[in-house]
């Protein structure tokens, strides 16, 4: 019987004829189809007297495949640069580190704007349900970082050191529409920085979308709802105000008082009127129940319309804080201004808790490391962590098919990302041979053709 796990081989450096991270090449190539590139090139503004030799654009897409592919420093770079047969010229760790210091606010916000183009085509591709609101989804992450000389990295409310950068998502697919890296000891209820992301986000919808919904717009102009929704760091008057001047309705998590205290205990023993809770797919959910309390309420200083939902569900090992003392019930709610019923409602505020996925992402993507000691560079890696998180998105929703559009970012790297293969010269072509036996080779094969029949 044999109990040994490996080979015994002999290992020598040198090889040549071998193509590693076949599959990020596949995500470059959808880069490329998309002009990725080009357009953040298009975006920044030439300085010095000389031109560069890797244009920006190149170099912010490159590493944001290294980041895809698992790589938390810009020395992770090296590891594409000998892959000049998949990849071309590759930019060294010095280049990229020089990038990532070369730019300011103002210069991201143009870098936002080429993203903006990039995401305009892909929602024509992926955006069927016009019927349907657009949802923007609010939430922020704690980093904790290693090093205190990192600039306005400061301590955060759960006792780390770091920073509290905060999102924006779209629900339709996932994609990151606004980032903004704060300091660890940034406020949860800060209203500017809800407000600064939230016109960020909407100008990164197609212009067809954000019509109407921009501050001084018309609301005639508007042809397609658009919903905010956030957890209690939004339940501020600032952010209501916010939502009604963007024509945007909302749905915030509540946040615990007396008066929403005494609404509950008026309702928590009253079988009438609750209703049973439905999960995302539509089904009765076991024990979990939902009423309105709006009439039990004066909502002063909230916007005309605004609805108080409250659900509750069997208490369980680990529950979070409930809005109201119960030994049997944990109970939870939120104001929106939506029309439907609670249990609708209370269906589609649920479905917020998409951004946990959403944030896990970003972590699997290089959210984790921030490697510089400004915090203007650890901004812009910030940005390409979050276009790495898009990429990724973008090629799991055009290229791949079933499960494949919803795995996570580790498995995309074991089953594709980093894919081996062989390479062979000739008819004046370089082709790609997948290591035969491979499991996911047919996967990584039909999203190469599905790039090459995006139009």
């Amino acid at each position: 019987m044999n109990s040994s796990s490996t080979n015994r081989v002999k290992v020598e450096s040198s090889g040549s004829g071998v193509a590693a991270h076949v599959g990020l090449h596949a995500l470059g190539q959808l880069a490329d189809h998309l002009g990725l590139g080009a357009l953040l090139s298009s975006r920044v503004e030439m300085r010095g007297e000389r031109l560069p030799t890797f244009e920006r654009g190149q170099v912010l897409t490159q590493m944001a495949l290294v980041l895809a592919g698992g790589g938390d420093s810009c020395a992770d770079v090296e590891h594409l640069r000998t892959q000049g047969e998949l990849f071309g010229a590759v930019p060294s760790d010095t280049t990229v580190f020089r990038t990532m210091h070369e730019f300011d606010a103002i210069q991201r916000s143009e870098l936002a704007r080429a993203l903006a183009e990039v995401r305009a085509t892909v929602w024509e591709k992926l955006d069927r349900e016009k019927n349907k609101p657009v949802v923007l989804d609010f939430d922020a992450s704690l980093v904790d970082v290693c090093s205190e000389n990192k600039e306005h990295a400061a301590p955060t409310f759960k006792g780390g050191f770091g920073f509290h950068p905060l999102f924006v998502f779209a629900d339709l697919t996932g994609e990151t529409l606004a980032a903004k890296l704060r300091p660890g000891n940034a406020g949860a209820n800060t209203v500017a920085d809800h407000v600064e992301l939230f016109d960020a986000a909407i100008s990164q919808l197609p212009v067809a979308i954000a019509a109407g919904h921009h501050v001084g717009d018309d609301p005639e102009m508007a042809r397609r709802r658009i919903l905010a929704r956030a957890d209690g760091a939004g339940c501020t008057s600032g952010f209501f105000v916010a939502c009604r001047e963007r024509n945007v309705q909302f749905s915030v998590t509540a946040r615990s008082n007396a008066q929403l205290h005494g609404a509950i205990s008026r309702v928590s023993t009253s079988k009438k009127v609750w209703r049973r809770a439905r999960t995302q797919a539509g089904e009765p959910r076991v024990g979990a129940e939902v009423t309105e309390v709006t009439h039990l309420l004066t909502l002063t200083g909230m916007p005309e319309g605004t609805r108080c939902i409250i659900r509750r569900e069997p208490l369980h090992p680990g529950a979070q804080r409930s809005l109201f003392p119960s030994l049997n019930f944990r109970y939870w709610g939120f104001y929106t201004d939506c029309a439907g019923t609670p249990v609708a409602l209370d269906q589609q505020m649920r479905a917020h808790a998409h951004v946990e996925s959403h944030i896990q992402r970003l972590k699997d993507a290089g959210l984790t490391a921030f490697p510089f000691t400004k915090f203007e560079a650890n901004a812009t890696w910030l940005m390409t962590v979050t276009m790495a998180g898009d990429l990724v998105r973008w090629f799991q929703l055009l290229c791949l098919s079933g499960e494949w559009r919803n795995v996570k970012v580790k498995k995309l790297r074991w089953s594709l990302f980093h894919a081996p293969g062989r390479l062979i010269y000739g008819a004046r072509q370089t082709t790609v041979r997948l290591c035969s036996g491979w499991p996911s080779a047919d996967q990584l094969l039909a999203a190469y053709n599905s790039i090459a029949l995006l139009t």
